[in-house]
């Protein structure tokens, strides 16, 4: 069997990637590898504590291996900071890195180019799938996830802070991808068939925060390019 390890968000995109990739007779899942803005000590973009995030980790039974990744930080140094990390888990024997993409073909293509430096092979078992149908499958295998980050430009702050389920996804705009594939919600996974035991958690306060471009000058926006949203919405978790 090829060694695999799971690139770990906390939500239930990575959740159902584990979940399909568990079942793939060719990988032996061994680790779960997330990356953290080392200024606050969070999940990037879920915002999720890393007390929390370890908490995770020992609930489903896996090895966690956390990347730390300096605030601001441009393509240049995370590049820097993800082949340093690919190096050492190749050094582990790590043959493959397993991913919870649905149908962004540029990450995708961006990935795969990454991972073959260190000659790593990308493995994506949601590529393609139908989101409306996976979102659905995912609440019919019993998973349990907390909306923790929404996307202002897309979603009512009132989304924030959801549990995933039936409602949840009949509620959603018509624009918006019922996974959250283009960003407009990140997830916790608290429970579910890849967990030993349900995460204990409390939920916090609700914060809006704004976001600038990085100020590395290997900064991935152009100065004519500044599309990307800059206005989130977190549910914070508090590890019991």
């Amino acid at each position: 069997m090829n060694k695999a390890y799971i690139n770990w968000s906390s939500g239930k995109d990575a959740a159902m990637a584990f979940y399909y990739a568990r079942k793939n007779r060719e990988l032996q899942v061994g680790k779960l590898v997330t990356s953290l803005s080392a200024d606050v000590d969070r999940v990037t973009m879920h915002g999720v504590r890393r007390e929390l995030l370890l908490q995770q980790a020992q609930c489903i039974g896996m090895d966690l291996q956390i990347i730390d990744l300096p605030a601001n930080a441009g393509m240049k140094t995370y590049n820097q900071k993800m082949a340093e990390a690919t190096k050492q888990l190749k050094s582990e024997d790590y043959s493959h890195a397993i991913f919870g993409d649905i149908f962004l073909e540029d990450l995708r293509t961006y990935r795969k180019e990454q991972l073959q430096k260190a000659n790593i092979q990308a493995f994506f078992p949601l590529w393609k799938l139908n989101t409306k149908e996976l979102i659905q499958q995912f609440i019919d295998l019993n998973f349990k996830a907390i909306v923790v980050c929404t996307n202002s430009k897309v979603l009512d702050d009132s989304f924030c802070g959801r549990l995933i389920d039936r409602e949840f996804v009949t509620d959603l705009p018509e624009n918006v991808d019922p996974c959250g594939e283009n960003g407009e919600f990140h997830t916790f996974v608290y429970d579910g068939p890849i967990f030993e035991k349900p995460v204990e958690f409390e939920i916090g306060e609700k914060v809006k925060r704004s976001y600038s471009s990085a100020e590395d000058e290997d900064d991935c926006h152009s100065d004519t390019e500044k599309s990307w949203d800059t206005e989130f919405c977190f549910c914070d978790l508090l590890p019991k």
